[in-house]
């Protein structure tokens, strides 16, 4: 905690509590510390804070963390700069809707929700023999050689100018790489000006957010069942309604649209997480509809499209209406999420909005990650990568399927054709949470969909995660939760 005393004439006592150990970035702390200072009346319209070096000499931090704080409260209308460069308490503060969150506490409430997340996939294999723990990618086969050089190659040839700061959108390098990846590969109608490189799908989103909050929207939908780690908990720190859209076998059920009354909907389109549905072509169309009757925004988080085994690749919605649609991409699934690059395809009515708060939030990615990773692209490197490692994968999940049909035939393995999971759906006489409880007494880490719903309802089922497994370790950990589900079964 930094309590500062200021001179006469400035705001007399300015109490900001810092946390370094709150997984919050400090300049969030700042800004959400001063806000509620304003909004409880500590600080009274038309009141001084103190300047930028003197609050971060009290505080103990960059000067740049406070001139970070001071232009978001500038931006939202708390604060207003003042000649001679003051920053004094706005006149009138901004509208505050109903249950509305600050950044700070949407950083907040990301960083509480992304931790369980943790603890329920990668950090939930302490203490399980085996854990079938979602979302985590075998970074073992990182290809660290071809990254090397490209690394080197950044390092040897890269101008000098190109180690400056940069706009909110990322190194021209990266972009147009991307956009030739991603049009390519994915049927998108990318250009670079549009594209903004960002710290992975849980930035990304989070900025999206924030600019949409701003511009007006009300309410966000959301597929049911789907991640509880991004979207919902962000949503709802900045004071949107979350609205879910029940999933069917094929994705989202878009007859349900027109009564959500959204202003936006975060879809998984190409393999529905966690249920792994395909949304069809007549859906994805009615979807686009939909969008442009409303003037509503679709983002497609493409979170694991490139693993493919069993169908023909499925372009991206937003080829389709690159006015209405976010394309999400993110390397955490291909590469390794230790690497925090993700990418956004915005419309253009919004990149400039995304671009600003993007400077805002941590003033640009890692530019030589973004360059290496840009000579990655275009060396052919990442193709090369995705096509090792489809086969590994491929392994992985006929693994998981034989040790299935042979343990457990009663359960109905879903979204098989594609991704690092496998949703099963159980029997009627089996009750979710008790075989994951059966399972974790037996040594054996599982999720079940439904902590994942929205509305709370809908049938049982597991999530396995195979991506990091053996297929000898996946073969022991259907044999246990067989016996964990005699256990259920005999009790």
């Amino acid at each position: 905690m930094g309590r500062l005393r200021t001179n006469s004439g400035l705001a007399e006592d300015l109490l900001i509590e810092l946390d370094r150990d709150a997984g919050v970035s400090l300049h969030r702390q700042i800004e959400a510390s001063i806000r509620a200072s304003i909004r409880a009346g500590r600080l009274r319209a038309g009141a001084s804070l103190p300047p930028t070096r003197t609050l971060a000499a009290g505080l103990g931090v960059s000067r740049g963390v406070v001139v970070e704080a001071y232009q978001q409260l500038v931006a939202e209308g708390y604060l207003a700069s003042r000649s001679g460069g003051y920053t004094q308490v706005a006149a009138s503060m901004p509208p505050a809707a109903a249950g509305a969150g600050s950044a700070a506490s949407m950083a907040a409430s990301m960083a509480a929700s992304t931790a369980q997340s943790a603890a329920r996939s990668v950090g939930s294999s302490v203490g399980f023999g085996v854990d079938f723990g979602y979302g985590r990618t075998d970074v073992s086969q990182f290809p660290r050689a071809a990254w090397l050089r490209s690394v080197r190659t950044v390092l040897t040839t890269t101008p000098n100018d190109r180690f400056a700061y940069l706009d909110g959108r990322g190194v021209p390098e990266l972009r147009q790489a991307l956009c030739d990846y991603l049009n390519r590969v994915r049927g998108t109608l990318a250009v670079p000006g549009n594209v903004v490189i960002c710290n992975g799908y849980g930035q990304g989103i989070s900025l999206l957010i924030q600019v949409l909050a701003r511009r007006g929207a009300r309410r966000i939908a959301l597929e049911d069942p789907s991640s509880d780690d991004d979207a919902r908990v962000l949503a709802g720190a900045a004071g949107l309604d979350v609205v879910g859209i029940p999933v069917g076998p094929d994705g989202v059920q878009v007859d349900a649209l027109d009564l959500a009354d959204a202003d936006a909907l975060v879809l998984t389109p190409s393999h529905q997480w966690p249920t792994g549905g395909v949304l069809s072509a007549a859906a994805r169309a009615e979807v686009i509809r939909w969008a442009r009757r409303r003037g509503a925004i679709v983002v497609e988080d493409d979170y694991d499209a490139e693993y493919r085994y069993d169908r023909s690749p499925v372009g991206a919605m937003q080829g389709l209406a690159p006015d209405h649609v976010v394309y999400c991409g993110t390397a955490s699934k291909t590469l390794a999420p230790g690497l925090r690059l993700g990418w956004m395809v915005v419309p253009a009515q919004l990149v400039d909005g995304v671009a600003a708060a993007k400077l805002l939030a941590d003033r640009g990615s890692s530019v030589i990650d973004q360059l290496t990773f840009a000579d990655f692209l275009g060396r052919g490197e990442f193709d090369r990568h995705l096509r090792r490692m489809r086969p590994v994968y491929r392994r992985r999940r006929d693994a998981l399927l034989d040790a299935l049909r042979t343990h457990l035939p009663d359960l109905r393995p879903a979204g098989i054709a594609a991704g690092q999971h496998v949703v099963a759906w159980l029997p009627p006489d089996l009750e979710e949470a008790a075989v994951v409880a059966a399972a974790a007494r037996h040594g054996l880490g599982i999720q079940g969909v439904g902590p994942f719903r929205i509305a709370g309802a809908g049938p049982g089922g597991l999530i396995f995660g195979y991506a990091i497994l053996s297929e000898s370790a996946i073969a022991e950990g259907v044999a246990l939760l067989a016996t964990a589900i005699q256990e259920v079964r005999g009790s």
